[in-house]
């Protein structure tokens, strides 16, 4: 079993309103030629969890991370018109993120929450992940 350290959260930079799969993402990082979706878990818009690639297997989202991490992409994170980033996580999306999180942190415990921003220059997850582990009490 890997060591689970870090738990990082990324957006599927699409647009606001947009439905996207587990099975869409896993076509786009199959393009880039990952082996899978890179992901260990998708949040859709309605608040649903789907299952990516399996936990027990390195993910590909995170350079340098990949090793002792576990993926969470929600679908979203962009303007209508792609102009620009934006949190478009819908509540249902909000509250399955803290459901995830906090299951994830009794799977591995001390592991840490990060959003991708924190390793890259990226917007995504296009939220600032340290402010939202405040209000919502993660640690």
């Amino acid at each position: 079993m890997r060591q689970i350290t870090e738990i990082i959260i990324h957006c599927s930079a699409t647009p606001e309103g947009r439905d996207v799969t587990v099975d869409t993402i896993r076509q786009w990082h199959k393009q880039r030629h990952f082996v899978d979706i890179g992901y260990h878990y998708v949040i859709y818009r309605d608040g649903s969890i789907h299952g990516g690639r399996p936990e027990d297997q390195v993910g590909a989202h995170v350079t340098n991370h990949n090793k002792n991490s576990i993926g969470i992409c929600y679908v979203g994170g962009m303007e209508r018109d792609m102009s620009e980033p934006k949190d478009t996580r819908t509540p249902a999306q909000k509250r399955a993120l803290i459901q995830l999180c906090k299951h994830l942190q009794t799977k591995y415990p001390g592991a840490t929450i990060h959003g991708h921003n924190e390793y890259d220059t990226k917007a995504c997850p296009s939220f600032n992940v340290k402010q939202w582990k405040e209000e919502v009490g993660l640690c």
